[in-house]
């Protein structure tokens, strides 16, 4: 692994991690990966996988939201900062993607996925951009304007934010919507960045206000 002159991770292959507790699954999802990933690790439960997240330092982990022993919120509260965290999963539920985001996921993708989809997606997450499908992007854009509501307009989206989060919502690339709203692809991915970023901390803010009105200390 090496670094560009802005920060970002450069992989001449990817090192992954593959936390699901159907082995089918992941010789499936291993076959999909092709020549540019290398699978380091498997777990089948979220203890597992931490075990061997720790002992591996992977580029990637690929991890299914519903495991035994904790699930991949586990996995992502515990390794979230040290690796790069997708889900890769059958929910297209809202709570479970935002849960996702607030545990440390810096991806969320459904196992419908065609393969090919698969690999670019997940390239582009070991290389540092955030990845969501399409559908979810959606959800992530009503949580704001529900959070941003209730909360008096708390952190919400800028214009721009709005127009970022829209494009990833169609399933654009950051370079494809780099070139419609005439912005690099870093300026991009740090948009994306800033919008996650207040996503935390409006659910923080959340969690602050459900506390205090239920006389929780």
């Amino acid at each position: 692994m090496t670094a560009g002159g802005d920060g970002k991770r450069w992989l001449s292959h990817v090192r992954v991690v593959l936390a699901d507790d159907h082995p089918i699954w992941r010789s499936g999802v291993r076959a999909d990966l092709g020549e540019n990933f290398r699978v380091v690790g498997e777990a089948g439960d979220a203890e597992a996988a931490v075990r061997v997240i720790r002992e591996t330092s992977p580029d990637l982990v690929v991890c299914d939201l519903h495991m035994p022993n904790g699930g991949g919120i586990r996995v992502a509260r515990e390794c979230g900062e040290a690796t790069t965290i997708v889900m890769l999963t059958v929910s297209e539920a809202e709570r479970d993607l935002l849960d996702a985001v607030a545990a440390g996921a810096s991806g969320y993708l459904i196992k419908s996925t065609p393969p090919d989809e698969l690999r670019a997606a997940l390239w582009r997450a070991a290389q540092g951009e955030p990845v969501f499908s399409p559908t979810l992007a959606s959800l992530v854009l009503g949580e704001f304007r529900r959070v941003a509501k209730a909360a008096g307009g708390a952190e919400p989206l800028s214009d721009r934010e709005r127009e970022v989060l829209q494009h990833v919502a169609r399933g654009h690339s950051y370079r494809e919507i780099g070139e419609a709203l005439f912005i690099s692809p870093k300026t991009v991915e740090n948009h994306v960045r800033n919008i996650l970023g207040k996503l935390h901390l409006n659910r923080r803010q959340e969690l602050v206000r459900y506390a205090l009105d239920h006389g929780i200390q």
